[in-house]
C-alpha cells in the first residue's frame, strides 16, 4: 500500500473493511498462508526507514561478508536483532574473548527493525519486572555512559487502560508488586487520566494504570550502540554472513556436542553456538537436530499522520480494546492482538527488511479500539502501514537455554514481539549462563527444557498453542488461568478426551456446553472463585477423614548402574544413601547453591527381572519421583549432571509407563489396610518407606508419604492397572468418608502445612538455606554434593533472605505478588498464597530482606510488623517461622 494514499483515515479503513465481500468457506477453514498476491513487500515508509533503509547499500549477496571470519570463535551468536546483539553485548561485558556475531544480512534486518519499541516496566510476574527493569538500565543509562552515544530511549510515561473492574484489579496487583521492585505507579482516575491525556474518551473507564518511568527505544540506535560497545570490548559483529549449517560431533560418551558454524565463505570452529535468529530459528535449530517450538506470524500496526496536542503524551495500553497507541513524535503508532492472526507457513531464508501487505480485515479489531480510545484518530490520515513477521511460541514465553538435544547449542528466541522490551534482561541471563552454566535469575519460565521432548516438534500442538498465546496476548493475566489449546497431548489413566477451538476463529464453530471451558471460566477472578467451598469441602475431608489424589502427571525416573550411588551423593543434597526400602525427600541444586528440583528419591532392591515397577539392574538403584509440570527440567538437569561428571549409569524415564494416586487422612490407614496386602502399622510400616504390595491383586509400589501433611500413602501404579486399582480404593473408601480431590485442594493443604512448591517458593535462585529446607542438605556429613560450596559460603556469611509464612485474619484472597511490609518498608513480595481451611485464615509465603542490606536473622524475622498489599490495599499479618498448622508434625506419624 502507497502510504497515505489507499486508506485516508482509520475510519474509512473501517468503513472499507466492513464492506468487503465475505471470504469463501474454504477461506475460513482454518489459518491462512501467504499467496503470490500477499507475499512481502520491501518499498514501505516505515518509522525508521531512514535510520536503516538508506545505509543498506550493495544488496548482502553482491558485498560478501563485512569482515573476514575468524577459523575459531568461543562463542558464536547467530541473529543480529534485539537479542542477538544484547546476548554479544553482554558475553563481551562478562570478559568472553573471541565471541562473534553472524548476521546474514544487516544487524535489525529481520524482525528487531520494524518493532514499536515499547517498554512496560510492569508485568504480572516478578521475573519480568527485573528483566525489564535492567534493559531500561542498559538502554537509557550504561550504553550511554559506555559509548557517549544516544540510544533513543525516550522516557514518556505509560498508560495501562481499565474499561471493567477486573482489569483495574489487575492493574492494582502491578502497583503493588512494582512497590517491592521500586517502580513507581499511580492508579488514576477517568478525571486524572483525562487531565494528563486530553486527547482520551474517558467514559467508559474505571481507571488506569501510570507509570511515568515507561518509554519507548529505537531498535536501530539501540543495536548499533550495543555492537559498538560490544566490539570496543574484543566482540566482532559479521554482517551479510548466512550461516548454512552448524557442525555436530559426538563425544566419546556418546554425547552430541557443537563443534562448528558453517557459512558460504568458511566455518568457525566454536564449542558454543546461540540461536538468536527470531522466525528462523526453527530452521537454524534444524541444522543441529534441535527442536524450536515456535510460529511466524504476521504482526503489524499503522503510523499515523500528524495529531494536533499528541506531543509529550504516554503510551498506551487498552488491553480490552486489544490495542496499544505508541507516540511516535507528533503522531501515533496504533497495533494490538487479533483473535485470528495470519501464519506465515513458508518463512523464506531471503527476507530482509521487508513487510506484508496489511490485511485489513485482521487488523480492524485495533482500528474501532483506538478511534473509541483516542476519537481524533476518526478524521487521522494513516501515513504508513508496517506488517512484519514475528515469532510466537506455545506459552509466550521466550525460548532460552542450552538444548537438551546438543551440548553447546543455546537458545534465545520466540520473544513474541517483547524481543525489546526483553532482551537487555535475556541478554544478561543468556550471557550467564553460558559463561557460569546457569542464569543469575530464575529464568525456568523461560527454559527450553520446560517444554516435554515429546511436544517440542509437535506441529499441531505447537500451532494450537501458539496461537491461544497470541490471541490472549491482552487478557487479564488470572492466577489461575490455563491453556485450552493443546491440550490431551498426554494424558493419564484417568482422562477425559477434549479439543480446541481456535475460541471461533478462521470460521470455526465455537464449543458449546464445552465442560472445561465453564469450568475455567470460574477461575477468572480476584475474589475467592464459586468454587470456594468446593475446595473447602475437598480440603477439610482430607484433613478429617481421606481423600485421594490423581498425580499420575508426576515424572518418574529410574537411575541405575555402576555409579548410581555416586551420582545420587553428588546430584541429592539429602543422603539417601540408605537401605533399600527407605525413601527420602531431597533438592537437587546447582553450582550456585540455588534449587533445580525438589523430589523424593527411593532407594531399591537390585532384581535380575524387569518389570513395570522397577529395571533390571545389579547393584545401586534408585527411583525418583517429580512434579509432572517440571519432569522433563529434572530430566535434563540430571541428564547433564551425568555428563559433565561422567557417571556411569543409566537414567530411565517411566512416566508413561506408571500412574499415581495418593490417599490422604487420619483414615487412609483403615481404607488401605482393606485393599493392600501388607501390614500398615508404624512399626510395619513407618514414614519414609515404600514397599513392593498387592492392591486388589494388581502389583504396586506403595509408599507412605505425604504432601498434604496427613497420614498417607502413595501408590505407583502400572498403567493397565491403575482403573481397577483406584476404583477398588474408592469402593472400600465409601464406608471411611474418602473423596476425591483436586490439584487446588492439595495447593491449599500444602500451603497450610508449609510444604513448598517448586518454582513458586522454591526456585533456581533460592538456596534451601533461605528456604527452611536446610534439614535436606547434608552438610553434617563430608560427602561432596553439588552446591555444597555455595551453601556453606551462604551458611557462613549470613542468609541474605528468608522465606516466611505469613497468616491474615481476614478472609481476603491472595494469589501471589502482594508487597511485603515491615516496619513501613518494602522487604519483598509473596511468592505463594492460598486460603488454609483448617486455620481458617490466608496463608502466604515471601521472601524477606532487610533494607539495609545486611543478613535476615530470625530474630529479625520475628520482631518486624507486618502488614501484606493487595491491590494497594494493606492487611495486617502474622509472621511465622514454622506452619501453623501442625507444626510438630503429628499427624504425618498417625498422631490425631
Amino acid at each position: 500500500m502507497t502510504p497515505g494514499v489507499a486508506m485516508a483515515s482509520l475510519s474509512r479503513a473501517l468503513r472499507v473493511a466492513a464492506t468487503r465481500p465475505g471470504r469463501s468457506p474454504a477461506q475460513g477453514l482454518g489459518p491462512r498462508a501467504l499467496t503470490s498476491g500477499a507475499g512481502a513487500t520491501t518499498e514501505k515508509s516505515v518509522p525508521y526507514e531512514r535510520t536503516l533503509k538508506e545505509a543498506r547499500g550493495p544488496s548482502a549477496v553482491a558485498q560478501g561478508p563485512s569482515r573476514p571470519l575468524p577459523s575459531t570463535a568461543n562463542v558464536v551468536v547467530i541473529g543480529g536483532g534485539s537479542l542477538g546483539c544484547q546476548t554479544l553485548y553482554h558475553l563481551a561485558k562478562l570478559g568472553v574473548s573471541g565471541a562473534v556475531l553472524l548476521e546474514r544480512d544487516r544487524l535489525t534486518s529481520g524482525t528487531t527493525w520494524h518493532t514499536a519499541g515499547l517498554l512496560w516496566q510492569l508485568r504480572p510476574s516478578d521475573v519480568e519486572v527485573e528483566l525489564l527493569a535492567h534493559t531500561r538500565r542498559v538502554v537509557s543509562r550504561d550504553l550511554e555512559e559506555e559509548t557517549g552515544l544516544h540510544t533513543g530511549w525516550i522516557q514518556n510515561g505509560g498508560l495501562f487502560i481499565a474499561s471493567n473492574r477486573q482489569r483495574l484489579d489487575e492493574y492494582k496487583r502491578l502497583m503493588s508488586l512494582g512497590k517491592a521492585y521500586g517502580v513507581e505507579s499511580h492508579v488514576l482516575s477517568p478525571a486524572e487520566t483525562k487531565a494528563l491525556y486530553p486527547l482520551m474518551n474517558v467514559d467508559d473507564l474505571y481507571g488506569t494504570l501510570y507509570v511515568p518511568h515507561d518509554g519507548t527505544m529505537d531498535p536501530a540506535g539501540t543495536c548499533t550502540t550495543l555492537s559498538r560497545a560490544a566490539a570496543a570490548r574484543g566482540a566482532q559483529v559479521i554482517e551479510n554472513c548466512p550461516v548454512t549449517g552448524i557442525r555436530v560431533r559426538t563425544d566419546d560418551f556418546g554425547v552430541r556436542r557443537v563443534a562448528a558454524v558453517e557459512t558460504e565463505h568458511g566455518s568457525i570452529q566454536t564449542p558454543c553456538v546461540v540461536n538468536c535468529a527470531g522466525v528462523w530459528a526453527d530452521a537454524v535449530g534444524r541444522m543441529a537436530g534441535v527442536k524450536v517450538p515456535l510460529v511466524a506470524m504476521h504482526h503489524a500496526y499503522v503510523v499515523t499522520e500528524r495529531i494536533e496536542g499528541i506531543q509529550n503524551m504516554p503510551n498506551v495500553r487498552d488491553h480490552d480494546a486489544s490495542v496499544y497507541l505508541r507516540l511516535q513524535g507528533d503522531a501515533l503508532s496504533v497495533g494490538g492482538y487479533e483473535a485470528n492472526p495470519i501464519f506465515w507457513e513458508e518463512v523464506s531464508d531471503k527476507f530482509a527488511f521487508g513487510l506484508f501487505d496489511l490485511d485489513w480485515d485482521v487488523f480492524t479489531q485495533h482500528i474501532e479500539g483506538a478511534i473509541n480510545r483516542v476519537p481524533v484518530l476518526e478524521k487521522t490520515g494513516i501515513k504508513s502501514t508496517v506488517c512484519g513477521p514475528e515469532s510466537f511460541t506455545p506459552d509466550h514465553k521466550p525460548l532460552m537455554g542450552e538444548a537438551p538435544e546438543v551440548r553447546g547449542f543455546f537458545l534465545g528466541c520466540g520473544f513474541n514481539s517483547a524481543g525489546m522490551m526483553l532482551g537487555g534482561g535475556c541478554g544478561r541471563e543468556l550471557a550467564h549462563w553460558i559463561v557460569h552454566g546457569r542464569p543469575e535469575k530464575d529464568m525456568y519460565g523461560y527454559d527450553i527444557r520446560r517444554f516435554h521432548h515429546s511436544l517440542t516438534d509437535h506441529r499441531r500442538w505447537i500451532r494450537e498453542r501458539s496461537h491461544e498465546s497470541y490471541a490472549k496476548n491482552y487478557s487479564v493475566v488470572f492466577p489461575h488461568d490455563e491453556p485450552l489449546a493443546g491440550r490431551n497431548m498426554r494424558t493419564d489413566p484417568l482422562h477425559e478426551v477434549l479439543h480446541y477451538d481456535y475460541y471461533g476463529a478462521y470460521g470455526n464453530q465455537a464449543h458449546q456446553g464445552y465442560a472445561y471451558n465453564r469450568l475455567l471460566a470460574d477461575e477468572y477472578t480476584f475474589d475467592f472463585p464459586p468454587h470456594h467451598d468446593v475446595i473447602k469441602q475437598e480440603c477439610l475431608a482430607c484433613r478429617g477423614a481421606a481423600a485421594v489424589f490423581d498425580m499420575s502427571y508426576f515424572g518418574k525416573f529410574y537411575l541405575v548402574g555402576a555409579d548410581a550411588s555416586k551420582a545420587a551423593d553428588w546430584l541429592f543434597s539429602a543422603d539417601v544413601s540408605r537401605p533399600p526400602g527407605s525413601t527420602v525427600y531431597t533438592c537437587m541444586l546447582n553450582p550456585q547453591g540455588g534449587t533445580e528440583s525438589d523430589l523424593t528419591v527411593s532407594r531399591l532392591a537390585p532384581g535380575p527381572e524387569a518389570s513395570a515397577l522397577a529395571p533390571a539392574f545389579e547393584g545401586d538403584g534408585f527411583y525418583l519421583a517429580v512434579g509432572g509440570a517440571v519432569a522433563q527440567h529434572n530430566w535434563s538437569h540430571i541428564t547433564t549432571v551425568l555428563q559433565d561428571q561422567r557417571f556411569r549409569c543409566q537414567l530411565i524415564d517411566s512416566s508413561e509407563d506408571l500412574g499415581m494416586i495418593s490417599i490422604q487422612g487420619p483414615a487412609s490407614r483403615a481404607v488401605l489396610q482393606e485393599v493392600l496386602d501388607a501390614d500398615l502399622s508404624n512399626e510395619a510400616f513407618p514414614f519414609s518407606t515404600h514397599k513392593l504390595v498387592r492392591a486388589a491383586g494388581h502389583l504396586v509400589r506403595a509408599m507412605r508419604l505425604s504432601f498434604v501433611g496427613e497420614l498417607g500413602w502413595e501408590l505407583h501404579i502400572p498403567r493397565p492397572s491403575c482403573v481397577p486399582v483406584y476404583q477398588a480404593v474408592m469402593a472400600v473408601g465409601a464406608k471411611h468418608g474418602l473423596v476425591n480431590a483436586g490439584y487446588r485442594a492439595i495447593d491449599s493443604l500444602s500451603i497450610e502445612k508449609g510444604y513448598r512448591h517448586w518454582h513458586a517458593d522454591l526456585r533456581p535462585d533460592d538456596s534451601p538455606l533461605e528456604a527452611g529446607l536446610a534439614f535436606t542438605c547434608k552438610l553434617r556429613s563430608s560427602t561432596p554434593f553439588l552446591g555444597r560450596e555455595a551453601l556453606e559460603k551462604q551458611r557462613a556469611e549470613g542468609l541474605r533472605r528468608r522465606l516466611v509464612c505469613f497468616t491474615v485474619d481476614e478472609k481476603v484472597p491472595m494469589f501471589g505478588l502482594e508487597a511485603i511490609w515491615r516496619d513501613g518498608q518494602a522487604v519483598g513480595h509473596i511468592r505463594r498464597a492460598d486460603f488454609g481451611f483448617a486455620i481458617d485464615k490466608t496463608l502466604a509465603y515471601g521472601y524477606v530482606r532487610d533494607p539495609s542490606g545486611g543478613p535476615v536473622s530470625l530474630d529479625f524475622v520475628k520482631n518486624g510488623s507486618y502488614s501484606l498489599e493487595r491491590m494497594g490495599v494493606t492487611y495486617p499479618a502474622q509472621a511465622h517461622v514454622k506452619s501453623p498448622f501442625d507444626p510438630d508434625n503429628k499427624r504425618v506419624k498417625g498422631i490425631y
